[in-house]
């Protein structure tokens, strides 16, 4: 019988190779960034990208150079994360053990953010058989449809 695996090993398989190409060893930074810089400083900022030195040299322990974070970050917000830069650094390193992020870059984006839909406001059926009274004498299936929706929204707005 297979083992249940849970679904974060499954999406660092899919997803790791390009995270990789970005310079992050792991994907869990994106997941876990709200927890590194606080919900606030996640809310305005996100990282894009880790790049290392091109002469990779090593430290004593081995590990390599500490590397330069790219931070998209939002128009206004990016003097305060400037000022914030050597805190967010100490964030970074202590979430992952050892000096990986030398110095913070700003690049002054929107940010990505999924979209979230507003909940649906409860219609009304008798307004709502209004609308279907005043499109019911259209013939076209496609453009009654689409009035159809057309009058919804408006009376759902009201």
């Amino acid at each position: 019988m297979a083992r249940v695996k849970p679904l974060s090993e499954l999406i660092e398989g899919c997803i790791g190779p390009a995270f990789a190409a970005q310079g992050f060893a792991s994907s869990d930074i994106l997941a876990v960034w709200p927890d590194i810089v606080g919900a606030r400083l996640a809310g305005a900022c996100q990282p894009v990208k880790l790049e290392w030195p091109r002469r990779a040299r090593r430290d004593a322990e081995g590990r390599p150079e500490p590397g330069t974070l790219v931070v998209r970050v939002e128009g206004a917000f990016a003097l305060e994360l400037q000022h914030l830069a050597p805190i967010v650094i100490q964030r970074v390193n202590a979430h992952y053990g050892w000096a990986c992020v030398g110095k913070i870059v700003l690049r002054q984006d929107r940010l990505h953010r999924a979209s979230r839909r507003a909940p649906q406001k409860v219609l009304d059926p008798a307004r709502r058989g209004e609308v279907a009274l005043a499109v019911a004498r259209i013939e076209e299936d496609r453009l009654r449809d689409a009035l159809d929706r057309l009058g919804i929204a408006v009376v759902a707005r009201r």
